[in-house]
């Protein structure tokens, strides 16, 4: 569906269509300095700049206004965004030994975001302020950005940056022109920019000066749908194209994470819970990976599925899995709704399981789930329609019109005076008329209903795989697939697309899966900040899916985290009696996994509650758990933990691990892999030492053993030659030689 379309037919219209016909096309620039002084010029020296998450930030057009900022401190800029993306660095000489190579290859033609390299080099001038209301996992801990973060709903974010003055928004674009019209994608990032611009229209209305800016950027995946905007919804456009010879920076690309044994299972305990014919929101990471591959084996191998089903004797120790779950193979299909479209969607549309389309017409989109109709039209969707009030028996100009927009009636239908026509043959547009009807029926009918998309999305990042996948996916592929606004896909109740009855009718079972650091025995989830108040990341959108899956009757909010981990060199339950900082609090309390199991908690007692979840946390933390509940009263002092549930430990996920990976299944990585088989091997022992150094007996441990190490070991070499380590000058460099060598033949 062209941009034209989409205004005409979508209700209620999208919101950055409020841009008028008679605004002409945004002028494009060549030159980034050029841009800049334009900008300088239309909002003056004093600049909140407000750009996307993760990829979609426009670095070219970023790092020269920053420079010319730093350069001059009569301008004051503050930048508000989220998810600022660096290349990984390592902190000690073996790690930096390890990654270097990795990241020239991997990251090669990627830039960094200049306002980034200052902030860890402490070099941001006074002038300047980068202020985030998402970190990167763990990117700025213990660091003096906690200070510029700002802690806010994703669905919030427009809001603030409002209130914070923004003048300049702007983000990476790609751009398409088809028999001479040119539209742009907001490709990675529908986000924001979806309501930001009739705001901005109605800031400049009121006289103030404020610029949206666009960088195209041809590795952009075009996206279609909502993400296709007119040529004249930004008022600039930075287009380095138009140089001769000139070649866009790549994208930024995740690495493929490898996925535990303890992830595995998370992801396949998720798996038994989600619904087909549902709906699926999901979260990054390799928590969120193991979903999809699990999600993938139940529907390709459901037979291997079912063993481990009976493995882990889920049926009778989870019955919420019974209750509101599924086993089998995906026949209906899922829908996705997504604020992070993950390259997992992609997998699942390949297989065959994202199928489900929804419709942005609520009549349709009843019909269909009461299975009244079906996606393939026949003279019943008709009938269908009539019966519901959609349309007529006499059938008007309008009703035919509808028909051909949602794909009931073909495109060469025609209506005229009380007929239908279609070439030269006509007959009465009279439902009543059985004769009418078999004429409708041979004539005019299409083959199936148009418009409907199998997944809603708000931004992504993913692998280079996953951009790849999107760039060469078909026309009619990219139609299923509608980036759009954050607070259509994340809330009920926006304010622009859609309405509170279309999406409650798209969103059937939803499953909305995140994940958390910790959860304490009352219910409630850590997942952004320790409770010193350091964030860790942010909000995001969780809380939205969550407080979303309370108001839609048959849907479920799934938290799922690693049951313990280690923290500053000391094993510790990630099930806590309580905690001093919460995310998601207490009442809003649902479904809880960890690789031991299901915790069903919505509108349970409290006494449940502590014992559920203290029947999925790691046997070697159930004492202490089970009797700090019973000091505070939440639970009966003669409770025992039944029998079942006490084998919560290491060994038991091993065991189960080993015998399904005989079996080629639960590999660490399904998806790819970045790494070398070298790299894979050394990535291994290097994680394994820092974890045993970590503290100082560990560490004088290590020592001991390195040396007696042999460093000259023949099939030692090729890995030491990875690390620059086979002809070690100083002392330490031959220590570190020694130690990861002891640790290499260890493994």
């Amino acid at each position: 569906m062209s941009v034209l379309e989409f205004v005409e037919t979508t209700t209620p219209p999208l919101a950055t269509m409020t841009v008028t016909c008679e605004k002409p096309a945004a002028p494009a620039f060549a030159d980034v300095e050029q841009l800049v002084d334009r900008i300088l010029e239309t909002v003056g020296n004093q600049i909140t700049l407000g750009v996307p998450l993760a990829i979609g930030k426009p670095v070219a057009f970023v790092n020269a206004l920053y420079q010319r900022a730093k350069a001059d401190p009569q301008i004051t800029l503050r930048i508000e965004t989220g998810i600022s993306l660096e290349k990984p660095v390592g902190k000690s000489p073996l790690e930096k030994k390890f990654l270097e190579p990795f990241v020239e290859r991997e990251f090669a033609g990627v830039p960094d975001l200049d306002y980034i390299t200052d902030l860890r080099r402490n070099q941001v001038p006074a002038n300047i302020t980068i202020s985030e209301f998402f970190f990167k996992a763990g990117s700025f801990l213990n660091s003096p950005q906690q200070q510029n973060y700002t802690s806010t709903n994703y669905t919030h974010a427009v809001r603030d940056l409002l209130d914070k003055g923004v003048n300049v928004v702007a983000q990476l674009v790609a751009k398409r022109t088809v028999n001479g019209v040119t539209t742009y994608s907001l490709c990675s990032n529908s986000d924001l920019a979806l309501d930001f611009a009739p705001l901005m229209e109605e800031m400049r209305a009121n006289g103030t000066p404020v610029a949206m800016v666009a960088e195209v950027n041809a590795n952009m995946p075009f996206m279609h749908n909502h993400a296709e905007v007119a040529d004249n919804v930004f008022d600039w456009v930075l287009d380095q194209n138009l140089k001769p010879g000139h070649q866009d920076y790549a994208l930024f690309a995740a690495p493929h994470a490898s996925i535990s044994p303890e992830d595995h299972l998370i992801g396949f305990y998720a798996s038994t819970l989600v619904k087909d014919g549902g709906t699926l929101q999901v979260g990054i990471g390799s928590l969120s990976s193991a979903l999809i591959y699990s999600t993938l084996l139940r529907h390709q191998q459901n037979d291997v599925y079912h063993q481990v089903l009976n493995e882990l004797n889920v049926a009778e120790k989870f019955p919420v899995s019974q209750k509101i779950g599924d086993s089998g193979s995906f026949k209906q299909g899922l829908y996705g709704c997504s604020e992070l479209m993950v390259d997992g969607f992609v997998h699942l549309y390949k297989a065959g399981i994202l199928k489900r389309e929804v419709f942005e017409d609520l009549t349709l989109q009843t019909l269909l789930n009461q299975h009244k109709i079906t996606p393939d039209v026949s003279i019943a969707t008709v009938l269908a329609l009539l019966e519901h009030g959609a349309i007529a028996a006499q059938l008007t100009r309008e009703d035919v019109a509808y028909l051909k927009r949602i794909g009931v009636f073909r495109g060469s239908v025609r209506y005229e005076q009380g007929r239908l026509f279609v070439d030269r043959q006509q007959a009465p547009a009279n439902l009543n008329h059985a004769d009418s009807l078999a004429w409708i029926e041979q004539h005019c009918l299409g083959h199936t209903l148009s418009g409907g998309v199998v997944m809603h999305g708000a931004f992504f990042v993913g692998p280079k795989d996953f951009y790849d996948a999107l760039n060469t996916m078909s026309e009619a592929d990219h139609q299923k697939f509608c980036m759009t606004s954050v607070n259509y896909v994340n809330d009920l109740y926006d304010h622009f697309l859609g309405s509170q009855q279309l999406k409650q009718a798209q969103r059937q079972h939803a499953r909305f899966i995140n994940s958390a650091m910790m959860v304490t025995l009352s219910g409630a989830a850590v997942s952004d900040a320790l409770e010193n108040g350091q964030v860790v990341s942010g909000v995001g959108g969780q809380y939205n899916f969550v407080a979303q899956s309370h108001q839609l009757h048959d849907s479920r909010s799934i938290m799922k985290l690693r049951s313990c981990a280690v923290r500053n060199g000391e094993l510790k339950s990630n099930i806590l009696f309580n905690y001093g900082h919460t995310t998601i609090p207490r009442q809003l309390r649902d479904i809880v996994i960890t690789e031991y199991g299901i915790a069903d908690l919505r509108s349970k007692p409290d006494h449940v509650v502590y014992t559920e979840l203290i029947k999925i946390a790691d046997s070697r933390f159930q004492p202490q758990l089970l009797a700090q509940a019973k000091a505070a009263g939440k639970v009966a002092k003669d409770y025992t933990l039944p029998p079942a549930y006490c084998n919560n430990t290491p060994e038991a996920i091993q065991r189960i691990y080993k015998k399904f990976a005989q079996q080629q299944i639960f590999s660490p990585f399904p998806f790819g892999c970045s790494f070398t088989a070298e790299e894979l091997q050394l990535g291994k022992a290097l994680k394994s030492l820092k974890a045993k150094t970590a503290t100082p007996g560990g560490k004088l441990k290590c020592i001991l053993n390195a040396l007696t190490a042999n460093p000259d070991d023949a099939s030692l070499r090729p890995l030491l030659a990875r690390m620059d380590l086979l002809q070690p000058a100083t002392f330490r460099d031959k220590l570190t030689q020694r130690l990861l060598a002891a640790e290499l033949k260890g493994r």
